[in-house]
Order: C-alpha cells, then sequence, then structure tokens
C-alpha cells in the first residue's frame, strides 16, 4: 500500500478513543490485580498470624476500590483524580 492510500485508510475510519482500552482494563488487569492483592495479603500477613495486620491493610485495599468503582461506574475520573492531587497540592 501506498502512503496516501493509508492516509485516505485513516480518514475514513469514524474516530479513535481509549473505549477499547478502558474497557479491557475493567475486563481483565482490574481482576488480575485484585487477585494479586489478595494472595499477598493472605500470603505475608495469614501465614504470620498476623490477622490485625491484614485487616488493617484491606481497609485500605477496600478505600482504594472505593474509588476505582466510583471513578469507573460514574465516568468521573477526572474530577476525582483532581480532588485527589488537591489533597496533596493544597489547591
Amino acid at each position: 500500500m501506498t502512503a496516501m492510500t493509508l492516509v485516505t485508510l485513516a480518514q475514513q475510519q469514524p474516530g479513535l478513543g481509549t473505549g477499547g482500552v478502558r474497557q479491557w482494563i475493567l475486563d481483565n488487569l482490574l481482576p488480575l490485580l485484585l487477585l494479586t492483592v489478595a494472595v499477598l495479603l493472605l500470603w505475608l500477613g495469614g501465614g504470620k498470624g498476623d490477622n490485625a495486620g491484614v485487616m488493617r491493610r484491606l481497609g485500605g485495599v477496600i478505600i482504594a476500590l472505593a474509588i476505582v468503582g466510583l471513578a469507573v461506574t460514574t465516568d468521573a475520573g477526572e474530577n476525582i483524580g483532581s480532588w485527589l492531587a488537591g489533597l496533596f497540592t493544597g489547591g
């Protein structure tokens, strides 16, 4: 194919977006990360009998999951990111 043909084909496409990548992350990467966190929590804390330490870490994981869930389900990711950045920058 020539370069002009590729340009013409690219211009005929309806538009580029991140919808496919976002859906792939939600369907594949997020469950894998959750499984990894669960296994690490059980392996690091549960094996030593430190159940209180596991529960403390689990509280942080639940808060993080709530923020991710809120950002994904309401499409408010940009606003939540700005709010979190404001916590650290004071703005």
